[in-house]
């Protein structure tokens, strides 16, 4: 483990009331979840020391910690992008933090792109699998055997019991839901007609420049995921607009009042 990375969870044990339970990732325009936590302790980024920077509109850059759905929980409101100019071992850094302070669950959501015909904007997606199109792996280097295998298995990064539970939830609340494939790229922009088009024939349902680092370095490192992902532009052929990352950070804000909901039920149901 780097000095970097035994300072930041030192420094969090020293401030936080608990050991986390579950780590929740938050996505463009999907912060207002951290306002539904209960009894919360609040750190800013800019307080952790060797902690990276949340960069992009939409990622306010706070940690916040206390009850959700009955768990114990620490969200990060703000993630890390490679496009940002980070490391990959900057922008898992919030999940290696995770594991290292116990939290053996995962939930990560995004705003991304959706390439699948049936799909709508504003709709939810459940990922059950991905496709990296990334250039670089958190894994690349010496392996760390504390925190996982050298060739970690990769079949079920997405575990199919958090996945059920999610399945329930949206029946219960009456949530729209469909499942689907994420591809992450490196962004930061958009992708082209012809993107989208080999993005969809490969195999993919929707697609993003976030979630798969953070799932791989999470899956090594023993963690339970669950992905969600907000439908927020559509890659179809026919119905591909002209979108900006305002349209997108709109556009998950809107569909924020379901996902909370569902990620709280899901918690409970775990």
């Amino acid at each position: 483990m780097s000095k970097d990375l035994k300072e930041i969870v030192k420094y969090l044990e020293s401030k936080l009331p608990f050991k986390p339970e579950v780590g929740i990732i938050l996505g463009s325009g999907l912060g207002s979840l951290g306002d539904e936590i209960e009894s919360p302790t609040r750190i800013d980024y800019h307080d952790i020391p060797n902690f990276p920077q949340s960069t992009v509109e939409g990622h306010a850059g706070e940690l916040i910690a206390g009850s959700f759905g009955g768990k114990k929980v620490i969200a990060f409101k703000g993630r890390f992008h490679y496009y940002e100019g980070y490391s990959m071992e900057q922008v898992v850094t919030p999940v290696r933090v995770l594991a290292l302070l116990g939290a053996k669950y995962l939930f990560v959501s995004n705003a991304c792109g959706g390439v699948n015909p049936a799909q709508e904007i504003g709709e939810l997606m459940i990922i059950r699998d991905h496709i990296n199109l990334f250039p670089d792996n958190p894994l690349l280097g010496p392996n760390n055997d504390n925190w996982g295998p050298r060739f970690p298995d990769m079949s079920q990064a997405y575990d199919k019991d958090m996945i059920a539970a999610g399945e329930k939830a949206a029946k219960e609340l009456g949530i729209k839901v469909s499942k689907g494939v994420y591809a992450g790229l490196t962004g930061p922009c958009l992708e082209t007609p012809a993107e989208y088009k080999y993005i969809r024939i490969i195999g993919a349902d929707a697609v993003g420049m976030s979630t798969v680092p953070e799932v791989i370095a999470s899956h090594h490192m023993g963690m339970r995921n669950f992905g969600i992902s907000v439908i927020t532009d559509l890659g179809v052929e026919g119905k591909i607009v002209k979108t900006t990352h305002e349209d997108v950070v709109a556009a998950a804000n809107k569909a924020a009042s379901q996902m909370v909901p569902l990620l709280k039920r899901t918690l409970e149901l775990i």
